[in-house]
C-alpha cells in the first residue's frame, strides 16, 4: 500500500521528453501513449514536456499527433480531456526513418533540440527501446555516434528503456547487456519489467514488511510450498513471427515468475533504495537450486484445436504463420528448491500457459496442515493459504478453516479476501505509467540490473537445455483446460495438486 511519506508521490517528472523507438507497434499504441497522456492527466508531467516518435512512417508531426490521439481516445485510464491533450500535444513531434538511417537520426537530434528550445526540456531526454534486441546494437550505436548518449557531468541526463525480452538465453543476455553498456553507464540503462509496476506486486512488499501477521510465519517452517501462476486464455494470435523459438518459459517464466519468486522469497531490504531493493532480489536468484534432472522436474504443451468459451479455436500448431512442426512450447511448469535457511525443503512451482481456464495471475503460498489435534484428517479442511492476485483482480485471498454452522463439528475452507477496486477509491495506475514516471523521475528501484538478468537465465537455460536434448515434443493439452497431464504429474510425484485459481 502507498505510504504518504514517500518522497516520490510528490514529484512530478522536471523537464524533459522520451523518444519512442517502434512506435507503431501494439505496445506504444495500446500501453505507452496511453500511459503518458494519463500521467499528464494526473498532473505528473510537467508543460515543458517532448514527445517523440521514431518510426518508418512517412508522417508529419500533425498526423503522428492524430496517430496518438487515436490511439489515449481508444485506450485511456483516466478519460480524455481536451485541455490535457492540447498541453500534450504541443510537444509531439515524429522523425522518420530506419534504425540504420544516418540522416534520420541527425533529424532526431536536431528535433530534441527544437524541443529544448521550445518546450524547454532543457535537453533531458529518454529513449524507449520497443523494439527487437537484434536492433538494440544499430539505434545505440546511432545515438552514441550522434551525440545523443553524451552525459557531461552535472549536465541533463540521457537514458534508455529497454523492453524485455533481455535475450534468448544467458550468453545473449551478456552480449546485449556489452552492446548497452557501451554506450549508456549503468546507472542510466532501464530494464522495463511491467509486472513490477504493477500495484499488487509493489504491495507484496508491504504486505509481508508491513505486518506481523505474515513475516513470522514466512518460512520453511510453515509453508508447504510455493505456487506461481500466469495463466492466459488467448492464443498466440498474430505474434507468431516472435513466439515460435521463443515460448512461454523464455516469454514470462525467466522475467516475470522469476521476479515474482525473488519478492516473494526475498529477506527484508534495508531501505527502498535501488541497490538494497535489488540486492536482497539477487541474493535469492543466486540461491535457487536448478534439479540435477530439469526434464524430469518440469512439463511442456502446445494447445490443440477444440472448443473455448462456446466457440471454436485454432490450434498452436494449426496458427497462421506457425510452423506445424514447431517444438515451441505454450504451456511450461518448472519445479525450483533455493537453498536459504528460510525457504531449505520448500518447493517454487511456476508455470504459464496460454489457452488455458482463465486470465490469471497469482502467488500462493500455501502452508502446512495443523499437526494432529482436535480436527486431524477431516476431509473438508485443506491447506490454509495466502493468495496474492496480481491480475486481473488485483488484491490478496486468505483460505483458513472454519466450523460449518450447526450441531456438526465439521470444518470447511472458507476464505476471506481483499480486493483493491473495493478498498480504495483511487483506482491503480497501469504499470507503465509508474514505470515511465520513475524513467524521468530516475528512480530505479523497480527496475532489474543485469545482474538479475543474467541469474534469471542462469536458472532457466539448464531447462531449455534439457528439453532441447530430449528431443520430445510438447505435450497438446485441450483448450480451456489448465495444461497438460505431464504438469499434474510433476506435483503429484511430491503428493501435491495444483491450485485452480
Amino acid at each position: 500500500m502507498r505510504d504518504p511519506r514517500d518522497r516520490r508521490l510528490n514529484r512530478i517528472a522536471g523537464p524533459s521528453s522520451i523518444v519512442f523507438f517502434g512506435v507503431t507497434g501494439d505496445l506504444a499504441r495500446k500501453k505507452l501513449l496511453p500511459a503518458v497522456y494519463d500521467l499528464a492527466h494526473r498532473g505528473l508531467l510537467p508543460p515543458s514536456f517532448g514527445l517523440v516518435g521514431f518510426g518508418r512512417r512517412d508522417w508529419s508531426h500533425a498526423r503522428f499527433a492524430e496517430e496518438v490521439r487515436e490511439h489515449v481516445e481508444a485506450h485511456t485510464r483516466t478519460g480524455f480531456d481536451e485541455n490535457v491533450w492540447n498541453q500534450l500535444a504541443a510537444g509531439i513531434r515524429f522523425v522518420s526513418g530506419g534504425f540504420d538511417d544516418d540522416d534520420a537520426f541527425e533529424t532526431l537530434r536536431e528535433t530534441l533540440e527544437e524541443l529544448e528550445q521550445t518546450q524547454g526540456t532543457r535537453g533531458n531526454h529518454a529513449f524507449y527501446l520497443s523494439i527487437p534486441p537484434k536492433s538494440f546494437e544499430d539505434v545505440c550505436a546511432q545515438l552514441n555516434s550522434h551525440g545523443l548518449a553524451e552525459q557531461p557531468e552535472g549536465g541533463p541526463f540521457k537514458r534508455v528503456v529497454i523492453e524485455k525480452p533481455f535475450g534468448h538465453d544467458l550468453a545473449s543476455a551478456r552480449e546485449l547487456n556489452k552492446v548497452v553498456e557501451s554506450v549508456f553507464p549503468a546507472d542510466s540503462i532501464f530494464r522495463i519489467d511491467h509486472y513490477l509496476g504493477k500495484e499488487t506486486v509493489q504491495n507484496l512488499l508491504a504486505l509481508r514488511f508491513a505486518n506481523q501477521l505474515f513475516e513470522p510465519i514466512w518460512n520453511a517452517s510453515n509453508v508447504d510450498h510455493v505456487q506461481i501462476t500466469m495463466a492466459e486464455d488467448i492464443g498466440i494470435g498474430g505474434r507468431a513471427g516472435y513466439y515460435d523459438g521463443v515460448g512461454a518459459a523464455r516469454d514470462v517464466i525467466q522475467n516475470h515468475l522469476l521476479q515474482l519468486l525473488a519478492l516473494t522469497a526475498m529477506e527484508e531490504p534495508i531501505s527502498f533504495a535501488a541497490e538494497h531493493l535489488r540486492a536482497e532480489k539477487e541474493k535469492i536468484l543466486a540461491a535457487v537450486v536448478v534439479p540435477d534432472d530439469p526434464e524430469a522436474n518440469s512439463a511442456r504443451g502446445q494447445y490443440a484445436s477444440g472448443w473455448q468459451g462456446g466457440e471454436r479455436v485454432t490450434g498452436f500448431l494449426d496458427e497462421e504463420g506457425f510452423n506445424p512442426e514447431s517444438t515451441t512450447e505454450t504451456y511450461a511448469a518448472i519445479r525450483l528448491d533455493i537453498n536459504t535457511r528460510r525457504w531449505a525443503g520448500v518447493p517454487f512451482y511456476l508455470r504459464a500457459g496460454k489457452r488455458l481456464g482463465r486470465r490469471v495471475t497469482e502467488i500462493a503460498v500455501v502452508f502446512k496442515k495443523a499437526p494432529g489435534g482436535l480436527y486431524a484428517g477431516e476431509p473438508g479442511l485443506g491447506h490454509n493459504a495466502v493468495v496474492i492476485r496480481v491480475q486481473p483482480d488485483e488484491g490478496a485471498t486468505i483460505r483458513f478453516g472454519s466450523k460449518v454452522p450447526g450441531t456438526q463439528r465439521e470444518v470447511r475452507d472458507v476464505s476471506m479476501d481483499f480486493s483493491y477496486g473495493q478498498n480504495f477509491t483511487e483506482s491503480s495506475p497501469e504499470a507503465y505509467e509508474r514505470l515511465i514516471l520513475d524513467v524521468l523521475l530516475g528512480e530505479p528501484p523497480l527496475f532489474p540490473r543485469h545482474e538479475e538478468v543474467e541469474l534469471s537465465w542462469k536458472i532457466l537455460d539448464p531447462f531449455e537445455e534439457a528439453w532441447a536434448a530430449s528431443g520430445t515434443r510438447p505435450e497438446q493439452y485441450s483448450p480451456g483446460s489448465w495444461g497438460p497431464d505431464s504438469a499434474d504429474d510433476l506435483l503429484a510425484r511430491d503428493g501435491r495438486t495444483w491450485r485452480r485459481p
